[in-house]
């Protein structure tokens, strides 16, 4: 391929990856209102569920041999897990927490992976990442600590731990599309997603649905935007960029979460939290950017 084809295709790649952003920005809202009628890994496994028969669907072209590579398989599975704790950690605090701070502390998956990446591949983390975290902790302390007690709630603290489950999930894609067959991993990563989600949600939780329009709407849009397609398209993107860069660009989410949020529920942050949102996105560019040294991570 020649340069300037690359460049045409890392140009569309990052484009993608701005869209997906917004669908999910856009999706806080939706799955905290739909969590109203549903149980949390039920919800999971309809989501999921229905994703993977979409993309079941799109993908019935593929070559079964694609999906019988040891390597596409592992890679898929793994990912497939980080995405599962990802996902079960933030929606079960989205229940006690609001959709603009969610998209905010989930956001410092952007500033993990580099700091991750710095463990895996034995790295001495650079000075931008030591900056570019402790800016985020900052603000992570102003938008969730009580000032009186100096604790964090249950719903923010869950929603911390699914920003390392995504953290290693853009990593392990970021390893594996190498090799191509995005397609097939796109398919093992949500159907291994849906599988641990029915498989878990009659034993761990009390299951429960009220249907309604509003519930149908937010499966399609999450099952389908926000899974089946983002999750495909991220998965091509991530051939023509790095993982690194593919994180930059998925900063955008909790500000289209944060723009979702006051459009509809009229969400505004504090003073304090204002503040703590804005000192969280600057940790995640000064971590990307890197403006004071050169970028060494794979």
């Amino acid at each position: 391929m020649t340069a300037g084809r690359l460049k045409t295709r890392r140009w569309q790649a990052e484009l993608a990856l701005v869209l997906i952003a917004l669908i999910w920005g856009s999706t806080f809202v939706v799955v905290k209102q739909a969590l109203e009628s549903v149980s949390t890994l039920l919800f999971l496994a309809l989501r999921f569920g229905l994703a993977s028969v979409a993309l079941l669907v799109a993908f019935r072209r593929l070559r079964p041999a694609l999906f019988e590579q040891k390597r596409l398989l592992a890679g898929g599975v793994l990912a497939g897990v980080c995405l599962f704790g990802g996902y079960v950690f933030q929606t079960v605090g989205l229940r006690s927490t609001t959709p603009s701070k969610s998209a905010f502390i989930t956001g410092l998956s952007v500033v993990l992976v580099p700091l991750l990446s710095s463990l895996v591949y034995r790295n001495a983390p650079q000075v931008d990442e030591l900056l570019g975290v402790l800016l985020a902790a900052f603000g992570l302390a102003l938008m969730t600590l009580n000032e009186e007690s100096l604790t964090i709630s249950s719903g923010d603290a869950l929603t911390v731990l699914s920003a390392f489950g995504f953290a290693i999930h853009i990593m392990v894609l970021g390893h594996y599309t190498r090799a191509g067959g995005f397609e097939a991993l796109s398919v093992i990563q949500i159907a291994t997603c849906a599988l641990i989600s029915l498989s878990t949600f009659w034993w761990v939780e009390t299951p429960y649905v009220a249907w309604s329009p509003s519930l149908l709407a937010a499966l399609a849009i999450t099952g389908l935007l926000a899974t089946a397609l983002a999750f495909t398209v991220m998965t091509w993107a991530q051939q023509h960029t790095t993982a690194t860069r593919t994180a930059l660009f998925l900063v955008l989410e909790p500000v289209f979460a944060a723009l979702t949020s006051f459009v509809v529920e009229g969400e505004v942050f504090t003073p304090r939290g204002g503040v703590g949102a804005a000192l969280i996105l600057a940790g995640i560019v000064m971590v990307d950017l890197k403006p004071f040294s050169r970028p060494s991570h794979p």
